[in-house]
């Protein structure tokens, strides 16, 4: 059995009250503390793909093979920096520092008028007239890119032609919740791109390395798969490797589940619910029906798994049967491999209700949201930089959410690291809060995201400088994606 608090894994097994080897462990986990001290700077090398069938040391009560394949945590001589990075992360750091009261300026415009998936046009202009007044450094800013209307690009290059040029992107992801605003933090995930992209073209042009760097305004992350739409457009196409921050109660660099989104619609008859009510075909109880269906299901449903709705309806009135209703769900797996047999399963909960009650159903599948696998690479690098610098220690836990940016991992080289903000009470104020969001505006946040924005950013410049890491992580992916089902 899986502990469950804020996503994370909890390192004695519920079952058995054993301790459990945290590298085969299941993607969910119990929070840990939010990283402020030095860890003691002991490393493994890294380890192979796990095994499919491995179960933890305690006791195999969780099924292996229900989860996806994992590196050991971070650790291996190859997160130690050399000298030219540290001169270059030295200038990162410093432009980070001086674009302070402009990211914060950005960051608050953004946080006060949020904008929901796909109507993010204020958010977008915003960074776009941004970038346009950056044009004398090197930038070129694409509007509207890749025929997305909310959709932006900004381009660095420094010796493009060079043999040894590569390219990395960044991300600043732009759309607000409905009715919370910012309570995912994409203010700070928005300026987070902005300070890795211009600190690092700052390093390339002082320290005369070849590259060009990326940063591309993604909408549509909240349940749209705006990058799922970048991605079929060519917009990574170029990329060596992508990076993002998100915060997060708190902070780590392991898996993220894969999510299927469905919308359900029961079209039944309606009736006076009085006088003929056996004249009605009632949508309602098919919604509840299929509602129960589901939590039916849950007992049989491995604790790694989430499915998670709402019932909607228009016009309804207690004396109308409904002949109308709508089911909006999520439906979560470790992998996107595991995700496609889960939603057969909860596919016949929904056509159980309408068969139950004789409403007509139509079912539709949104894009889904892969997994996120951060190549271990990125990931120890990403955790080496915020040790080094800020004495924190950034865990290989992993985080019960999902993201569009899943694709991209399957797609090329990538890294999504979660890091902690301060919340009053982490276990009300998570990620999709109103807590979240006055957390999402303050200052404290702001500061620990320009931590975040420099170790991605120093691992991003890794990337440009040195060919043979920029190998190694491609090396490494690749072995994943060969053996992982996915998009």
């Amino acid at each position: 059995m899986t502990c469950l608090s804020f996503g994370r894994r909890s390192k004695t097994c519920c079952k058995c009250g054993g301790e459990r080897n945290m590298s085969a462990s299941p993607s969910t986990s119990q929070a840990q503390p939010q990283p402020t001290e030095k860890a003691p700077a002991t490393a493994s090398a890294p380890s192979t793909l796990a095994s499919a069938g491995q179960a933890h040391t305690c006791c195999s009560f969780v099924r292996d093979d229900l989860r996806p394949p994992t590196y050991s945590a971070h650790a291996s001589s190859a997160t130690a920096l050399s000298g030219r990075l540290q001169e270059m992360a030295s200038t990162i750091e410093h432009e980070v520092r001086q674009l302070d009261a402009t990211l914060r300026d950005l960051s608050m415009a953004m946080h006060d008028k949020p904008e929901i998936l796909w109507q993010e046009h204020a958010t977008h202009d915003l960074f776009v007239r941004f970038f346009e007044g950056r044009s004398s450094e090197g930038w070129k800013v694409k509007p509207h890119a890749y025929g997305l209307e909310t959709a932006w690009e900004a381009r660095f290059e420094h010796r493009p032609d060079s043999k040894d040029a590569r390219t990395i992107g960044f991300q600043s992801e732009l759309d607000a919740l409905p009715g919370i605003g910012h309570a995912c933090g994409h203010n700070l995930i928005a300026i987070s791109g902005v300070a890795a992209a211009l600190s690092v073209a700052a390093a390339l042009r002082k320290h005369d390395v070849a590259g060009t760097v990326v940063l591309l305004g993604t909408p549509a992350e909240e349940g749209g798969g705006g990058k799922l739409r970048l991605l079929e457009a060519g917009a990574y196409k170029s990329y060596d490797a992508a990076l993002m921050v998100h915060p997060a109660p708190t902070s780590g660099t392991g898996a993220m589940l894969a999510v299927q989104p469905v919308m359900v619609r029961y079209t039944g008859a309606t009736a006076h619910a009085g006088a003929a009510p056996w004249e009605g075909v009632n949508a309602l109880d098919a919604a509840v029906l299929a509602y129960n269906n589901i939590s039916a299901l849950r007992q049989q449903m491995p604790p790694e798994y989430r499915v998670h709705g709402i019932i909607e309806g228009d016009n309804w009135a207690a004396n109308v049967i409904p002949g109308a209703s709508r089911l909006h769900y999520n439906v979560r797996a470790p992998t996107i491999s595991g995700l496609k047999a889960f939603v057969a399963k909860v596919d016949k909960c929904f056509q159980a209700a309408a068969l139950a009650t004789g409403c007509s159903i139509e079912v539709e599948w949104e894009p889904a949201y892969a997994d996120v696998w951060n190549t271990p690479l990125l990931s120890s690098t990403y955790a080496a930089v915020l040790e080094q610098r800020y004495g924190k220690v950034v865990p290989n836990d992993d985080f019960t959410a999902s993201t569009d940016f899943g694709n991209v991992c399957y797609a090329l080289p990538a890294l999504h690291a979660e890091y902690a903000i301060h919340l009053d009470d982490p276990k009300t104020q998570g990620n999709h809060t109103v807590g979240f969001t006055d957390a999402a505006g303050s200052k404290e946040a702001h500061e620990r995201t320009l931590e975040a924005a420099v170790g991605i950013a120093v691992t991003g410049a890794r990337v440009l400088l040195e060919e043979d890491f920029a190998k190694q992580i491609k090396d490494q992916w690749r072995k994943w994606r060969d053996g992982a089902d996915g998009p």
